[in-house]
């Protein structure tokens, strides 16, 4: 407290607080009730005071909020002037290699720690030690390897915990053994091949991991146990070959489950045993059956996600009576008389299904729900049988012959799978039993597949041969297998082919051969693929389509070119594929679009150019397939100027539309686009002014997330085109809704006026009745 002699002896000034002065004799009682509050302040100055010395000269310190941030600064270890009393600390993006033992105890009034791209590759035992108040710990984007017993001793308070993206392959038993009230633990992207039995044992309170983007392929049957309270569980983008059924049985109390994305392909009869599951995501995996009893052990599920597999037929799912709905959208369905008792079924329980059919011809881009079950024929019962190979169809063998199987790998007698991944295989095994039906060897070192690799396998109908170094295949290397449907080549050194290769291959319907080395289409090569009805070439060096490009395809409908460096289409390029339903050249060097090639193809329904350079667009650019386009790509394209009547004959039946992220000032009048179930014209410069009109007035019918926003002039930048004022002032805005505009203004203002009015009558009626009540007092 701070005091002042005056001239006169008795007079003294205490400045206790900012703008309190106290005076004189008489205020000897004030001075008493002040000075347990002026210590306090005087505690509290010395203490900011403290903070600011304390800061380290390169981060950045808020004594109110106890915040300190060192972003970016190269630092190697944590500064050890930060203030005592910090509670949050930021130190993204420096060099702190090693997080030694006791680095934080000198700040244990921690919530918040953030050291995200700290290039951290080593956590010490008892490297947060101290920090009991810590609810949020951010580990993401580092090297750490290995996750110790004691790496988070001391954190008993941690609700967040983020691992994600780092290099994480072992997690030592009893790592999370203290965190006790965890919430959220992350340990997405990271490099997890395997997790043990309870190896997250002491997350009582977690209510959601995430283990998405790793290589789990085989998961301890107590991996999940000791976790009461987890409601999802994110496992998707994992190298999983079947559900792991006994794992997930440890959760009871999981209600979201995401598997999509991994190379399942077959789902047994009570697959997933989950009390409270509610939501199931099987999406995007390589799923050629599921059986009708496949979740009956799971009886609250309402949600089942199954789209872009490779489902044919789906059979009822007649005890899940809890079911809502189920997307199958992206499966090749054939709506014959196979699929009728699903959509009988479905229609009976009024469940929600998503499916649209692939074939027959008749019904193709047909919704399920629209067709009648009286039109569901199976004509050509030949054709069912090669598109629909059973189980039941395929003999199964000896049991003496089912359980054999080559050394160092696994087969399965149940669900006729047999692996050999990730073994560094240079030759191709042999001796597997003759029922297996899909093959998985992924991830070898075979760099050559000689004639006659796969004998006695004549029930394959998937074979997984990605990440294997492949860079020749010998004509007749996949001779006798009359049953594939599925060929994996993924990520190999191919960089041409023979023929001859496929020899034999006349079931094959669909080849991916993307991430490979091609330069060139390998023409001719899929002459003896008469079955062939995808083909994924994406993320080649592919330059050009020549006339016979497509020879030997006439029946391929989706052809995948994503991320090539075709910078030419020949106009006869695509003349054999007249099947072709989905084209996709984006990501490509194209710089036009390529009209003329486009002819001859009558029911393509989706297109891709997104990410190509073409900065103009002519008339009638996709007039040659507008009476069927229902899907468009044309963004991220630095799009200049779009003729206005590029999209000639377009409209009616285009369900999605998409042009963000480019540069053109306004686009070609929309109204025939009548039935748009998604549009986007985000992040495109849109110049508002009356030549821009016609667009507001279809975007003012449209009910709809457009996303369209002015650029110019400034005084409306970032504003909605749909709701910007500007168009009332040009010629042609309608009238009808210049009456409407003012007959709803005049409505306010009549309402206004009016509750002034009544306000006003009840101020005179308060007014009269208090007269009243005086005149009688004074009476």
């Amino acid at each position: 407290m701070c005091v002042k002699e005056n001239a006169t002896a008795k007079q003294q000034v205490y400045f206790a607080f900012p703008g309190i002065v106290l005076v004189g004799e008489g205020s000897q009682l004030l001075r008493k009730m002040w000075a347990p509050a002026s210590l306090f302040l005087v505690s509290a100055l010395l203490t900011g005071r403290l903070v600011a010395e304390r800061c380290p000269q390169i981060c950045i310190c808020d004594s109110i909020k106890y915040q300190v941030m060192c972003l970016n600064k190269n630092l190697t270890e944590v500064p050890v002037t930060i203030p005592q009393l910090t509670q949050r600390l930021d130190l993204r993006g420096n060099v702190i290699k090693t997080i030694a033992a006791g680095t934080f105890l000198p700040i244990p009034y921690l919530t918040h720690l953030n050291l995200q791209r700290c290039k951290v590759e080593r956590i010490e035992e008892g490297a947060f030690r101290g920090l009991g108040r810590l609810v949020y710990l951010n580990l993401a984007s580092n090297n750490i390897v290995i996750i110790y017993q004691e790496s988070f001793d001391g954190l008993s308070s941690l609700q967040q915990l983020l691992l994600e993206n780092n290099h994480i392959e072992e997690i030592m038993p009893g790592a999370f053994g203290q965190l006790g009230f965890l919430s959220f633990l992350n340990l997405a992207r990271n490099s997890l091949v395997y997790l043990p039995d309870m190896v997250f044992q002491g997350l009582q309170l977690t209510k959601w991991i995430s283990l998405s983007h790793n290589s789990l392929n085989v998961l301890a049957d107590e991996a999940f146990g000791g976790l009461p309270s987890l409601r999802r569980l994110s496992l998707d983008h994992n190298e999983l070959q079947y559900l792991p059924t006994e794992a997930l049985s440890r959760l009871s109390g999981t209600s979201r489950l995401d598997v999509g994305h991994n190379p399942i392909s077959y789902i047994g009869e009570e697959a997933i045993e989950m009390a409270s599951l509610k939501q199931l995501f099987l999406d995007n995996m390589a799923l050629q059956d599921v059986s009708h009893r496949a979740f009956v052990k799971s009886p609250l599920l309402h949600t089942l996600d199954l789209h872009n597999n490779q489902l044919l037929v789906l059979q009822p799912l007649t005890e899940m009576v809890h079911l809502r709905k189920i997307n199958l959208t992206g499966n090749p369905v054939l709506c014959t008389c196979y699929m009728r008792p699903f959509k009988e079924w479905a229609a009976k329980k009024r469940i929600h299904a998503d499916v649209v059919c692939a074939g027959p011809v008749l019904f193709r881009g047909e919704h399920l729900e629209s067709l009648r079950t009286t039109d569901m024929k199976c004509r050509d019962h030949a054709l069912e049988e090669k598109l629909l190979p059973s189980v039941a169809t395929i003999p199964r063998g000896s049991e003496v012959d089912a359980v054999k199987c080559p050394k160092g790998c696994t087969c399965s007698l149940d669900s006729q799978h047999a692996n050999c991944g990730h073994k560094k295989l240079q030759s191709i095994p042999k001796g597997f039993p003759s029922n297996t039906q899909l093959l998985d060897l992924r991830h070898n070192e075979f760099h050559s597949i000689p004639k006659g690799s796969f004998p006695d396998l004549k029930n394959l109908t998937s074979l997984h041969l990605q990440n294997c170094k492949i860079a020749t295949l010998q004509p007749g290397a996949f001779q006798d297998l009359k049953h594939l449907v599925y060929l994996y080549l993924s990520n190999n050194n191919i960089s041409s082919l023979d023929a001859a290769v496929f020899n034999g291959l006349i079931q094959l319907t669909y080849l991916y051969l993307d991430h490979n080395g091609f330069t060139q289409m390998p023409e001719g090569a899929f002459r003896l693929l008469p079955n062939l009805l995808a083909l994924h070439l994406q993320h080649n060096s592919i330059r050009q389509l020549s006339e016979n490009a497509m020879a030997g395809m006439e029946k391929l409908r989706w052809l995948y070119l994503t991320g090539n460096r075709v910078a030419q289409v020949s106009p006869k390029a695509l003349s054999h594929a007249k099947m072709l339903e989905k084209l996709h050249l984006d990501e490509n060097s194209l710089q036009e679009v390529p009209t003329k090639a486009l002819r001859g193809l009558p029911i393509l329904s989706e297109l891709k150019l997104s990410k190509n350079p073409i900065k103009y667009i002519g008339d009638g650019a996709f007039f040659p397939v507008a009476r069927s386009l229902q899907h468009l790509y044309l963004d991220n394209m630095g799009l200049e100027q779009i003729s206005s009547d590029a999209f000639t004959g377009l409209g009616p039946r285009v369900k999605s539309f998409y042009l963000e992220k480019n540069k053109m000032h306004r686009v070609p009048d929309l109204h025939n686009f009548t039935a748009l179930e998604a549009i986007n014209l985000s992040d495109v410069p849109f110049h508002c002014d009356c030549q821009l009109l016609p667009l507001r007035k279809w975007l003012d019918k449209l009910n709809l997330r457009v996303g369209a926003t002015c650029d110019t002039p400034a005084d409306v930048r970032g504003q909605k085109v749909k709701l910007v004022t500007i168009f009332q002032n040009c010629p042609g805005w309608s009238i009808k809704k210049a009456k409407q505009t003012s007959s709803a203004e005049s409505k306010t203002k009549t309402r206004r006026s009016s509750s002034k009015r009544q306000r006003a009558g009840n101020v005179q009626l308060r007014g009269n009745k208090k007269n009243k009540a005086v005149k009688k007092g004074k009476q």
